[in-house]
């Protein structure tokens, strides 16, 4: 769902690209699987994120998010690293493209029930490292597992 912020850029300046500040957020189980979202707009996998708004810490924009999509409450952890780049380019379904920025935070659950919010999000799922690179997911989450898991 778009903010009211996004809705008045897209009012000015279409569907052109826009540079935005982004969080996502990994969360592990005991196994070290990763939580990745089935995503409604292009069916792929990802992992939750969403765009800082503006007056809205980039911590604060992670635990909403992990909220609204996820159901759950979370503590983030560390800043895995920050991205950015050819791979961090999305052209949505209608036409807008957007060039993330993208601050990745690693996260626990701290209450809540994994639960997709059924709009943005049409599933949940743990996999291993190994069952990602299998999976039809977002051209930048590779880039980002390969740091997070590092060379076999």
């Amino acid at each position: 769902s778009m903010s009211l912020y996004l809705r008045r850029l897209r009012e000015k300046i279409g569907h052109d690209l826009l540079v935005l500040p982004s969080v996502t957020v990994l969360l592990f189980d005991a196994d070290r699987r990763v939580l990745l979202a089935r995503h409604s707009d292009a069916n792929v996998w990802v992992a939750p994120g969403v765009m800082v708004e503006p007056d809205e810490t980039p911590q604060a924009a992670a635990c909403r998010e992990a909220r609204e999509e996820i159901g759950c409450e979370v503590a983030l952890r560390r800043i895995v690293g920050v991205y950015g780049g050819a791979e961090f380019l999305v052209r949505y379904r209608n036409g807008d493209e957007v060039s993330d920025v993208m601050t990745m935070f690693e996260a626990a659950i701290v209450s809540g029930t994994l639960q997709p919010d059924h709009a943005e999000i049409l599933e949940l799922r743990y996999f291993t490292y190994a069952e990602t690179q299998a999976l039809s997911c977002a051209q930048w989450l590779p880039v980002v597992l390969a740091d997070v898991y590092g060379p076999p």
